[in-house]
């Protein structure tokens, strides 16, 4: 990424034990254009502005366009040369060039189509893609809801261009036929019609300028009409399209930014104390814009929530140090902002704003600053590792895994202006580290006394199985019954003598 942020550069900080920190740091000169042209880069455009891109973009195609029509032109050559030398050939000759000049025919198609696709489109849409398309159609309420929207910007921008008179009729004939010409052109890929969506906003702003003769000031306002017209319309169709990978990365940003939820504003080294009750409603404030920011539909109202974002914390920061904010100080507070309120869709967003804003919006002025300010703070959040928080690589890998919480290590030294509120938000969260704690003991220690009741029992089966093969178990014969002793058997000379009677002399 073009933005090689020296986010780890020493920045000296007064701490109470006069302690050196590194801070997030950003020369402002490497958010400019890596070209030198004056305006902001963005990541998107490997480090130039929508203008030097642009140049460098049509350079290469240009290039791939020529190279790819003498490649189809040398292969017309040698099959017409083949074809010529065919003439001369006969019987088993004839067989083996067919299928030679099937095979160039073949090659040249396929290069030619490669060509064509550059200037022209297929107005073909795939039973597949359809189906998917269907799959994935809103609700009902959601477009109804649309609609009505659609129609609310389509009759605000009529009414805004009868102001322009015979300007204004051309400009509307001239979005109409963008807009028929984008349904044409579906199947090209989100770059592609990026492209054209920019073309469009440069074609227009140049006829404004040079043939309507219309004043500067009131052409940055038909561009926001404009720019709101269009992309109200192709929004379902451009943001998050399904060919790209958009997705994937918004749900990775959400994991990563979750699982950094214990950082710290002290660990970012931000200038913003949250126990005022002004600065505390700027974090809110702050917080609620840019998740505000997905809800919108034209790019120009995405990159004004990131602005009122942006100057909500500039006021925070103010508030606290009791001057005004720097640019060493917005950065770490932007990034605390991103981390405390995870946007949904955020990289989609960006994405949809690089591609199909009005590209002088982000090439000079605030809006610009600050689009390009949070791509920065997306790009240190992804990379963010022990270093750059100024903790050890034990402490980081515990607090990734939730093993223990620093806000527990912050929580007794408060000072005496701390709120109650504060004070027991904090013992809360000690509370619950420590049944977390308590409770992983506790399915450790349960887990423990599993595993020794069932080695106690396979040890105790191992022990009667060993006395039974030990002393085998051996079933005698039945004895027969003895008989009675009054019974006449007379064959049984086992029996004892009858009991004679015995006199006893009195």
């Amino acid at each position: 990424m073009f933005l090689s942020l020296t986010l780890f550069s020493l920045n000296r900080k007064k701490m109470s034990l006069k302690s050196e920190r590194r801070g997030i740091h950003v020369d402002q000169s490497e958010l400019l254009c890596k070209k030198g042209c004056g305006y902001y880069g963005n990541p998107a455009w490997q480090g130039f502005c929508s203008k030097c891109w642009r140049e460098e973009y049509h350079k290469a195609r240009q290039k791939q366009i020529q190279e790819d029509w003498e490649l189809a032109e040398r292969l017309q050559r040698e099959e017409e040369e083949a074809y010529a030398s065919s003439q001369s050939t006969q019987g088993a000759q004839s067989l083996t060039f067919s299928k030679f000049e099937e095979k160039k025919t073949n090659e040249k198609t396929r290069k030619v189509t490669t060509v064509k696709k550059f200037f022209t489109a297929s107005s073909r849409t795939g039973a597949k893609k359809a189906e998917i398309q269907e799959a994935k159609a809103p609700s009902p309420s959601i477009n109804r809801q649309a609609s009505i929207e659609t129609d609310r910007v389509s009759k605000e921008f009529i009414e805004f261009l009868k102001t322009y008179h015979k300007p204004g009729q051309d400009i509307y004939k001239q979005c109409k036929l963008f807009l028929d010409a984008m349904n044409h052109k579906r199947e090209l890929s989100i770059e592609e019609q990026s492209e054209c969506a920019q073309d469009f906003y440069q074609n227009v702003a140049e006829k404004l300028q040079t043939r309507w003769k219309v004043p500067p000031e009131k052409v940055e306002k038909a561009m926001d009409q404009i720019e709101k017209y269009i992309m109200t319309r192709q929004y379902k169709y451009v943001f998050c399209p399904e060919t790209t990978d958009d997705e994937k990365k918004d749900l990775a940003v959400q994991k990563r930014i979750r699982a950094l939820h214990w950082v710290t504003p002290q660990m970012l080294c931000v200038p913003v104390n949250e126990e005022i009750p002004e600065v505390s409603d700027m974090v809110v404030k702050a917080i609620t814009d840019i998740i505000e920011m997905d809800s919108k539909r034209v790019p120009r109202d995405k990159l004004a929530c990131i602005t009122k974002c942006s100057k909500h914390i500039f006021n925070a920061i103010k508030i606290t140090k009791n001057e005004p904010a720097s640019a060493d100080d917005f950065l770490p507070t932007l990034i605390y902002i991103v981390l405390k309120g995870n946007p949904p869709r955020l990289q989609s967003n960006i994405q949809y704003i690089t591609r199909f804003c009005n590209p002088s919006r982000l090439m000079t002025g605030e809006d610009g600053y600050y689009f390009t300010n949070l791509c920065c703070a997306v790009a240190f959040i992804e990379k963010l590792d022990a270093q750059s928080l100024n903790l050890s690589q034990e402490d980081f890998d515990r607090f990734m895994t939730g093993q223990t919480s620093p806000k527990k290590q912050e929580s007794d030294s408060f000072s005496p202006d701390v709120c109650l509120g504060v004070k027991q938000m904090y013992k809360n969260l000690d509370l619950l580290s420590q049944l977390n704690e308590r409770q992983e003991r506790i399915v450790s220690e349960a887990k423990k006394l599993e595993k020794d009741l069932i080695d106690w029992t396979d040890g105790i089966t191992k022990e009667v199985q060993d006395i039974v093969e030990k002393y085998p178990l051996e079933i005698k014969p039945k004895n027969q019954a003895l008989a009675a002793i009054d019974s006449e058997n007379v064959e049984n000379d086992k029996l004892p003598p009858p009991l004679q009677p015995q006199v006893y002399a009195g």
